[in-house]
């Protein structure tokens, strides 16, 4: 699996998104209680962007007239037709067996961690002297 650098954690504000081409796929991050999650920007039931989705709440109730919210932000609710998928795993909960979103691992690391790629463009020294640049070879 090919690891793509796709931009800063300041670059995708808490709750909020945003859109990446990576290997011609669109990809959407999300940034939810301080985690990001990557799934394609595709929804499986007639191709919604998701990045257009509501991010909601987990609703679940023990006894009638009794409601608790849980996982606040993270299941996504498709902007066309209401279906809901787990932002962690892609799974839906319309049909948990047969529907889901692709999802992606993401990590966040340190600039000093991520290791620099093979190619080296040479560089040359360059000093300016008076109104002249110049370039040592």
């Amino acid at each position: 699996m090919a690891r793509h650098i796709v931009a800063r954690t300041s670059d995708i504000p808490p709750g909020g998104n945003k859109v990446f081409g990576v290997e011609g796929r669109d990809i959407v991050v999300f940034h939810v209680n301080g985690e990001f999650f990557a799934l394609l920007n595709r929804c499986p039931h007639e191709g919604a962007p998701l990045e257009k989705a509501a991010c909601v709440a987990r609703l679940t109730s023990p006894e009638p007239g009794v409601y608790q919210r849980s996982r606040v932000g993270e299941l996504l609710r498709c902007p066309w037709h209401g279906w809901e998928f787990d932002m962690r795993n892609g799974q839906s909960w319309f049909d948990p067996k047969r529907v889901k979103v692709r999802s992606y691992p993401v990590a966040v690391e340190s600039g000093e961690e991520l290791q620099k790629g093979p190619y080296v463009a040479e560089t040359f020294p360059v000093h300016v002297e008076d109104s002249y640049v110049i370039i040592e070879t």
